[in-house]
Parts: C-alpha cells; sequence; structure tokens
C-alpha cells in the first residue's frame, strides 16, 4: 500500500496552535486519507503547553528555538534550519501555517527552498501600513507571495488577494477557525485555573479584560495607554481590570511600573485558553492590540477597544463590536467611559449580532476538505463560506 500523502502543519505561538486545532483535527478525523504531521518551533513552550492540553494534540516534532531574550535573527534561523531537517527527512506534500507570525513566514519559505506546496490559513488580512501591526503586515504579506493555497477568513480578505492578482483558484473563503475553536470550547465546563481571574469573579465587579502586546507600542505608547487604564480604574470602583501579562520584558517592565499596586487593576501571569474565554465571556468589555480578542469577542457580543491606529481586522468595526483606540490616553477614557457608564455589559448594545462576522465554526473542516481535494482529488465535501 502506496504511503498516504503528508500534511505539515507548522505552529509558532500560541493563536496559531488555538486556530490550527480545528484543522488539525478535522485533517486527523479523515487519517485514512492523508498523514497530518504537527511541527511545532517551540517560540512559545509553556503558553502551547497549555495549547495542546486542552485540544489534546500531540506534535510529531519540536525545534524546541525559544531562547531567552531571543531576536526575530535568532527565530529566523532555528525556524529555517529546523523545518528544513523535518521536511528533507520525512516526506511532505504540502505544508500548513496561519497567520502572520515569523514562523509562518519562514515556514512558507521552507516550502518555496524545498519545492513543497504551501497553503496558508487566514490568508488576505492587510491593514496596508507595513509598520502597524510590526513585523505581522510584512511577514502576511510576504507569505501571499510564497503559498499556493490562499484559506480566507473573510470576504474582505479574499477581495484583499484578488486584488493582488491572486488567481482565483487559489483562494477559498473558509471563515476564521478561531470560531472553530470557540465553538470546540463553549460548552467545556471550566472552572477558572488563574488566581487572578478568581479573584476578579470574586469581587462582584464588572470585568475589564486587557491584553496588550504589539511590538509597534513599546516604550512610551504602551505607557500612554496603561496611563489610561488607571486612570479609568481610579474612576470607577465598580469596576475589576484583569490583565494576564504578556512574557516579553518590555510589556512586563511597563506594566509594574505603571500598573502595579492598584486596587481595582489585577495583574497576572498569562491565562491558558479555557481561562481567557472564561475571562473574555463574562468581559464588560476587552481593551487589546490582539487581533484574536478582535474575532472572538463577537462570539460572546463583547465590545472591543482595539489600542491600534489601524486593524488588518476591519469586520468587527463595521459590525459595530470594535472601536479603534490607538494607544492614546484621551481616547482609552473616553471610550471605555462611555461604555462603562452607558452600562454596555456587551450584551444588550449589541443585540443586533445574530452571528459573528468572522466566521460560522466549519472553516477547519472546509481547511482540510481543501488540501485532502488538492493532494488526492477526492471530491470536495463543503462548499466555501457564504456571509
Amino acid at each position: 500500500m502506496p504511503d498516504l500523502p503528508t500534511v505539515l502543519v507548522v505552529i509558532g505561538t500560541r493563536p496559531e496552535g488555538i486556530k490550527l486545532a480545528p484543522v488539525i483535527r478535522a485533517l486527523r478525523e479523515r487519517g485514512g486519507e492523508v498523514s497530518t504531521r504537527v511541527a511545532l518551533t517551540g517560540q512559545h513552550s509553556t503558553l502551547m503547553d497549555q495549547v495542546l492540553e486542552v485540544f489534546g494534540l500531540t506534535p510529531e516534532h519540536d525545534l524546541g528555538i525559544m531562547r531567552e531574550g531571543q531576536s526575530l535573527y535568532d527565530v529566523a534561523h532555528g525556524t529555517l534550519d529546523g523545518l528544513r531537517d523535518i521536511v528533507q527527512a520525512n516526506r511532505t506534500d504540502i505544508i500548513l501555517v496561519q497567520g502572520d507570525t515569523a514562523s509562518v513566514f519562514f515556514g512558507a519559505l521552507v516550502g518555496f527552498f524545498e519545492r513543497v506546496p504551501v497553503g496558508h490559513v487566514e490568508a488576505g488580512l492587510r491593514s496596508n501600513d507595513k509598520w502597524q501591526p510590526y513585523p505581522e503586515e510584512i511577514f502576511r504579506r510576504s507569505t501571499s507571495v510564497v503559498a499556493d493555497l490562499h484559506f480566507a477568513p473573510t470576504r474582505g480578505a479574499q477581495e484583499n488577494l484578488r486584488a493582488e492578482h491572486v488567481p482565483e483558484d487559489q483562494i477559498f473563503l473558509t471563515g476564521n477557525t478561531v470560531v472553530d475553536a470557540l465553538k470546540l470550547m463553549y460548552e467545556h465546563p471550566h472552572e477558572p485555573g488563574n488566581a487572578g481571574l478568581k479573584r476578579a469573579i470574586e469581587t462582584g465587579k464588572r470585568l475589564v479584560l486587557v491584553t496588550a502586546h504589539r511590538r509597534e507600542s513599546f516604550g512610551a505608547p504602551l505607557r500612554e495607554a496603561f496611563t489610561a487604564i488607571r486612570d479609568l480604574a481610579d474612576r470607577f470602583e465598580s469596576v475589576v481590570f484583569l490583565y494576564p501579562v504578556h512574557p516579553n520584558p518590555e510589556v512586563r517592565t511597563a506594566a509594574k511600573e505603571v500598573l502595579a499596586d492598584h486596587p481595582r487593576i489585577i495583574l497576572t501571569e498569562p491565562m491558558d485558553y479555557l481561562d481567557l474565554v472564561f475571562a473574555l465571556k463574562h468581559a464588560t468589555f476587552a481593551l487589546t492590540d490582539s487581533g484574536g480578542i478582535q474575532e472572538e469577542a463577537p462570539t460572546f457580543r463583547v465590545p472591543v477597544l482595539v489600542m491600534r491606529e489601524v486593524t488588518e481586522r476591519p469586520e468587527g468595526v463595521a459590525a459595530g463590536v470594535a472601536t479603534l483606540v490607538g494607544t492614546d490616553r484621551e481616547r482609552i477614557i473616553d471610550e471605555g467611559t462611555k461604555l462603562l457608564t452607558e452600562r454596555r455589559t456587551g450584551y444588550a448594545p449589541l443585540s443586533h449580532l445574530s452571528n459573528n462576522p468572522y466566521g460560522d465554526g466549519w472553516a477547519g473542516h472546509r481547511i482540510a476538505d481543501i488540501v485532502i481535494h488538492r493532494l488526492t482529488g477526492a471530491p470536495r465535501q463543503y462548499k466555501d463560506w457564504k456571509p
């Protein structure tokens, strides 16, 4: 019996793991048609372990490239060398990458160097500003140049790819796999394990979830945003702000200097995925620079203040669930005050939002179906998403 076609799924960061988990599960459900192998780069070691456990995933390879104080050059070197060795030593018929991180672009580049087709999950997102988000916008665009299959999460992303003259037969409108991941976890019985989250819930106060980690905000912009959070906490005694602090030293230092020792600001270690979903589900609103939170919040009808000047996810803004505030102190205070004084708990003001504008929960199955169709010729079982 001949060997099955092999799919190599490359995962670098925790968000990639969350968003690729539904694809991996869908591929492995059809294990009689293709063989699926997972390679971790090791950029987010502890954070990734949590995701693997939650989704029941076992990787076949772990490059273990994580180093203290590593730079983008270090990530590039480790990813290129490690994935080259895997591809050269094992049959690989297609490489799947997701999103816009260093591991995505360098994973795609290995596919190009080794003449292996590349499938790009969450393709076509554009801010049209190469410095925001940095370096993700360039990684995302560059991956599109290399990729052979483009899995667009939204109609806007699909149109971006068409405008860049990507061949029509390479573009597929799938929805975003993060909605699939939420669907898998939505009914999962869960008691919070994070001490900070437990403390926030036990206060009985309204909860604002904060996440911040973007490189382009490091330094003065991040401190200005944190000052706005502290000002809001001073103004609203009925609100608690929960911030799982990103492990990057630049972020940790700023958070400690500006936000520590406030009675209604809880700084905690990064939360596992189930805790993060729990926190988002119970939040009055989220203040974030995360792309994932922008996509997840509509499922729970939770408003989002986006700490960026531009977003490559405009669907949330168009749907009225997201507002761009950048890192400007006054804008954050003004918009945060509106949400808190109008008692917009995240449900009533978004009652018009019947569906998540980013997907319907079947993107992983569509992507697996397209990959198998391309590798084996098997008829497609799932049609493209029609939002």
